[in-house]
């Protein structure tokens, strides 16, 4: 079967490992290559919801994950090809170093033959930066490596030691001088929220205005993608209308969720429980992760909307609630100051939040509807005398996942769910 097939510019955005910079450099080629009047597409490899929001600001588009264990294959060439029948450049920003996790940023950008750009932190180094380079340049011969970008550079001098230590072969796209205005700042799960950054306009433009004196600015080589088989989705929740929590305390919402949820036929409207004194007119409500935890007050002195949400209960309505979203639906939850607020009431039990992580890793979610992948990543621990009805199943540990309540028509977890990996099971929440 010959299936369609397009191009499009592509980088696939990388590092070692963690904290050398590829956000802050993704968010800069994307910005400046908008700037240069070119639509630019971005991607965040990993299941991340803070960076797509950096990057999405950066943009002026909506940023998808992509994950092959979580989403699988198809679904990943899917948003790709889409992505590149309407882009001029194409930009996949990677999850910590190259070839950490299983599967790992690698498989994606060999799976789909997107060239590789190294971001290394050159803080402390010069000419060894090139023998790291030359390392992730070749640990696997199939991986196609556009080259480096040295980041945190101190001086021009330290830029032309990094060059001379560039081994024969190996692209250097220049240095990127180390800048506070460039630096985005960070709280206990990554970055902070956009929204939350009130000078991130400036601080990507000075970064987007440093990435024009590098190679960067030149767009890279075409690459070829895909079409998968197209799948319609069959109408499961057609007429159905679903409330969904956003604002800055309820934020985790991958985009691709919304999309399926639209395509199977809801009608989706937002709310804020932080700000809104009523619920939309809705059969459903969707109650997705974030920070409740700093907004406390406000979310306990709303209780006309706390009030709202238990007539909703009551009613024998769906609700589904995830990490963030279920602490909100316990009976308090208290911040790692001590503070305590009293939160809606329909689960039993309390949170407290703690100082280290408490969550982490890829589960499978065993729901009413199906088995739904996805993942959790949180630093609260929760107390409640309701019984789990199944736990999550970890993709690499025999022990029992997070647990997953069911209270009537009431789902909630820790874990965050992508809904495309069992779409069946997905609009059972909700319908």
């Amino acid at each position: 079967m010959n299936l369609p097939k397009t191009h499009c510019p592509a980088l696939f955005i990388t590092a070692p490992g963690s904290n050398h910079g590829k956000t802050t450099i993704t968010a800069a080629l994307a910005r400046y290559h908008v700037g240069q009047g070119r639509k630019v597409r971005v991607f965040k490899s990993g299941p991340d919801f803070l960076d797509p929001m950096i990057l999405e600001r950066a943009c002026g588009l909506p940023v998808y994950q992509l994950d092959l264990w979580m989403m699988g294959e198809t679904e990943c060439r899917r948003l790709l090809y889409e992505a590149a029948l309407e882009a001029d450049l194409i930009l996949i920003e990677g999850v910590m170093g190259l070839f950490d996790g299983e599967p790992c940023s690698a498989d994606v950008a060999e799976l789909f033959s997107v060239p590789v750009l190294a971001v290394i932190d050159a803080t402390g180094t010069a000419q060894t930066l090139g023998a790291i380079a030359y390392g992730l340049a070749n640990y696997r011969p199939n991986l196609l490596f556009a080259g480096v970008l040295a980041n945190n550079i101190a001086s021009p001098r330290h830029n032309e030691m990094i060059r001379q230590g560039m081994p024969p072969g190996l692209h250097y796209f220049g240095g990127i001088l180390r800048d506070s205005r460039f630096v985005l700042p960070e709280r206990h799960l990554g970055l902070v929220q956009a929204e939350e950054v009130l000078d991130l306009e400036s601080r990507m433009l000075a970064a987007a205005t440093a990435m024009a004196s590098t190679e960067l600015a030149n767009l890279p080589e075409a690459v070829e993608f895909a079409s998968p088989e197209q799948e319609t989705q069959p109408q499961l929740l057609s007429g159905i209308r679903i409330g969904i929590a956003r604002d800055t305390a309820f934020s985790f919402i991958y985009a691709a969720n919304l999309d399926l949820l639209r395509a199977m036929g809801a009608t989706l409207t937002f709310f804020s429980p932080l700000a809104d004194v009523t619920l939309p007119d809705v059969d459903s409500i969707y109650l997705p992760g974030g920070y409740p935890e700093l907004h406390l007050q406000t979310l306990q002195n709303n209780r006309v909307m706390k009030t709202a949400l238990q007539t909703h209960f009551q009613q024998g309505k769906p609700l589904y609630a995830e990490c963030g979203g279920m602490l909100y639906l316990l009976e308090s939850l208290t911040d790692k100051a001590g503070n305590r607020g009293e939160m809606v009431g329909l689960l039993p039990g309390h949170a407290i939040m703690q100082t280290r992580l408490k969550g982490l890793g890829f589960q499978s979610a065993p729901m009413p509807g199906g088995i739904l992948r996805g993942h959790t990543f949180h630093h609260s621990l929760i107390e409640t005398p309701l019984a789990p009805v199944a736990f999550g199943e970890r993709v690499h540990n025999t022990s029992a996942g997070e647990a997953i309540y069911r209270l009537n028509r009431l789902t909630a977890s820790y874990l965050h769910c992508y809904f495309a990996s069992n779409p069946t099971a997905a609009a059972q929440l909700f319908s």
